[in-house]
């Protein structure tokens, strides 16, 4: 078996007070098609204590399909954790077995993802309906790989939202020794709305999930759903131990160059977005020697200028590239060419 990549997590560093905190303080969410291993070693070069996750992997794919090509991931990566998606017990110990092998932190499993074809297969937010089989699912993969094994939920399913809902869903899994809970506070619509609709339609309840913790005192309650800055997170940690954001470290990466100082209490500081590409090279130029697109790399580097002079520039030369030849790092050097001529014209008018 390819154990390409498959490495213990290094020592926690010097200068960190991370160590001390509860390692689930905020986590990046796993997002289809985006927390791939590029995206993840992006986002490692702008914090050193977020807890990162892969996007869903199936346990089909894992049976069936590639696996280095499903898992393998960067040393830098740490703490990484691989989410999961599957409802046969036999088949999510087959994974759980696969991610300890190489070498994740975490195993998720995915009991929220509300889309028609995890439906399908009889897993993501409908395995609400069977906390039992859930159970019987996290204490396979707990056996099977010595992981710390969690569950990514809803607070509920189509027309179960009340409290009880969740708190009959939750009693039985966290019985068997499942600790850590990450809980989106929306209910999921099984039909009716895509998984789009399904992450801003049905409101958010907060209250909800900080009754979880209330009751279940014991349990790590991570928050997920509806939270875009730092205040929020520290509002919400209040209430809970971990927050967990999506699509707004996605869009603006650099929100995440505050997360080490204002939630782990790091001292060191923040890297620049220069000194974040510059800790890009030697990955990039690896990758483009290994055969990779720097597109399929670039691609969730495009937000790091979000609402900066020159940010719309930097997105256009990365996104747009000459047919004739293949992008490389001249491409990067282009694009930040372009940050640097709006930053001076913006200096010039502002000494006019």
């Amino acid at each position: 078996m390819d154990l390409t990549n498959a490495v213990a997590p290094p020592a926690e560093s010097a200068g960190s007070a991370a160590s001390n905190v509860n390692p689930w303080r905020f986590c990046v969410a796993p997002m289809m098609d985006w927390t791939d291993r590029h995206c993840r070693f992006f986002h490692r070069q702008l914090t050193r204590h977020a807890r990162l996750y892969t996007e869903m992997v199936t346990t089909g794919a894992l049976r069936h399909g590639d696996v280095p090509r499903h898992l393998r991931f960067d040393r830098a990566e740490h703490p990484v954790a691989l989410q999961i998606g599957g409802s046969d017990v036999p088949l999510l110990a087959n994974a759980a077995e696969l991610g300890a092998q190489y070498g994740y932190d975490e195993l998720n499993l995915n009991c929220g993802c509300p889309s028609d074809r995890v439906q399908d297969g009889g897993f993501g937010a409908c395995l609400m309906m069977g906390p039992k089989q859930v159970a019987a699912g996290v204490l396979a993969m707990k056996k099977a790989s010595g992981l710390p094994v969690t569950v990514k939920c809803r607070i509920g399913v189509d027309y179960s939202e009340d409290y009880t809902f969740l708190r009959d869903f939750i009693e039985p899994i966290a019985e068997i020794g499942c600790t850590t809970f990450i809980v989106h506070a929306r209910k999921a619509w099984l039909s009716g709305l895509s998984p789009k609709e399904n992450r801003e339609i049905p409101p958010l309840r907060y209250d909800t999930v900080y009754r979880l913790k209330q009751e279940f005192p014991a349990l790590t309650i991570v928050i997920n759903g509806g939270i875009h800055t730092v205040d929020e997170c520290l509002a919400h940690l209040k209430q809970v131990d971990g927050v967990m954001l999506g699509r707004e470290v996605y869009e603006n990466p650099y929100r995440l160059a505050e997360i080490d100082a204002r939630l782990f209490g790091d001292t060191r500081p923040a890297p620049s977005r220069v000194e974040v590409i510059d800790a890009m090279y030697d990955y990039i130029h690896d990758e483009l020697a290994a055969g990779n697109s720097l597109p399929h790399i670039t691609r969730h580097m495009l937000g790091l200028y979000r609402n900066q002079p020159g940010g719309k520039q930097f997105r256009r030369v990365l996104s747009e590239h000459d047919s004739s030849r293949e992008p490389d790092w001249d491409t990067i050097e282009a694009a930040l060419a372009e940050v640097e001529r709006a930053a001076a014209s913006v200096s010039t008018r502002a000494a006019a």
